[in-house]
């Protein structure tokens, strides 16, 4: 029988109060933010990866120098996890870039990647993330014609300089700079610091020549509040051969391409025979040459090198202890006095701002004199 329409409903509980709706809707975000995805998954990841390597050698012919260096990450747990993939990409010819970057951008759009630009020095820089992550860092990277890392033979009697800076890893605007330049440089890196690899790689692949800047003790009269600071790696005075193997390659590990090394700081290292009597086999195994950047007068590192068979050279010049660009000029000047007396010569320098622009300023008129610019490895004998 139909109910009367002036009977009652039976009781009920309504579902639609403003309480209930408002903790639905905040229920429901937080279900919904759960399931928007931060992060791609290492397989989605590397996915994409294969993708820009393969974008790579189609524009290029399969004729492009690509390494992939991945960033991982440590958790708190200590275990690590892949974060991102850098990726770094050698070009023949310029003119390769524009179909490289389309591809690129192609990828990133199929795999909804946000996609940010950068470029200096002649390497593009392009950054893919995800859900505000960073996924990728893709460098490409045009050597500079001027630049060689086999230089061409000498000729003789020309006198010959080489251009050390130290210090690189810290700084991404100094590197940047440097790798502007349009003439070789050697580029010596600090280790273990967030942009040792990157830089290694980005001025490798640009023609220039890596050193490691390796990290030694200094003397306890130079660490005061105006000197030097012991690094938290570094040669010690009594470390065992061990331990100098152990972390020689700990820091090379982390500057790719390095065929020479010079001292950072070590007053107290380089003058201790049995340090340096433990580090030169270390330099002999891995085929590298090392320059003494003569911090010390009391240095017995490149007799050392000489005695282990090692390929050596000192500094003759430092540019920038005053690192203002008329001073660095004149020390740019007085390297060239020694090359062109002695037939070659090495200076050493910082990338400071002023030592960027004196060099950038400086260095073609050394040029027109006759003094050819060299690698550091050239001079070593």
């Amino acid at each position: 029988m139909t109910p009367s329409r002036g009977r009652s409903a039976a009781p009920h509980t309504s579902l639609c109060t403003p309480w209930t709706l408002a903790a639905l809707a905040v229920v429901l975000g937080f279900s919904l933010a759960g399931c928007v995805k931060k992060t791609l998954r290492k397989s989605e990841l590397r996915a994409v990866t294969a993708e820009v390597v393969t974008a790579a050698q189609a524009a290029t012919g399969h004729k492009s120098e690509i390494t992939i260096r991945p960033e991982i990450q440590s958790s708190a747990t200590g275990a690590g996890h892949l974060a991102a993939d850098d990726i770094y990409i050698s070009l023949e010819n310029p003119s390769q870039t524009a179909a490289l970057k389309q591809s690129l951008a192609e990828i990133a759009r199929r795999h909804k990647l946000a996609v940010a630009q950068a470029s200096t020095g002649g390497v593009v820089r392009l950054d893919f993330s995800f859900g505000g992550n960073r996924t990728h860092s893709i460098l490409v990277v045009t050597p500079l014609a001027a630049r060689s890392r086999r230089p061409a033979g000498r000729a003789p009697g020309n006198p010959e300089l080489a251009i050390i800076l130290d210090d690189l890893g810290h700084d991404r605007s100094a590197a940047d700079s440097l790798l502007a330049l349009p003439f070789p440089l050697t580029i010596s890196i600090l280790p273990h610091l967030p942009l040792s690899s990157q830089v290694a790689e980005e001025a490798f692949r640009r023609g220039d020549e890596i050193m490691l800047h390796l990290p030694m003790e200094p003397e306890s009269e130079d660490t005061g509040s105006e000197g030097a600071k012991p690094e938290a790696i570094e040669l010690r005075v009594g470390m065992s051969v061990t331990q100098v193997e152990s972390t020689l390659q700990g820091m090379l590990d982390t500057v790719p391409h390095a065929a020479g090394v010079n001292n950072h700081e070590g007053s107290r290292a380089t003058a201790d025979a049995a340090l340096m009597e433990a580090l030169m086999p270390a330099l002999r195994a891995r085929g590298l040459f090392f320059i003494d950047s003569r911090t010390t007068v009391a240095t017995v590192a490149y007799d050392s090198a000489a005695r282990a068979g090692v390929r050596a050279a000192s500094r003759k010049v430092f540019l920038d202890d005053t690192p203002e660009r008329a001073a660095i000029l004149a020390q740019l000047e007085l390297a060239s006095r020694d090359a062109l007396r002695d037939g070659s010569a090495i200076a050493i320098g910082h990338p400071h701002p002023a030592t960027i622009a004196a060099l950038a300023e400086g260095v073609p008129g050394l040029e027109a004199r006759g003094i050819r610019l060299v690698f550091a490895s050239e001079l070593a004998h």
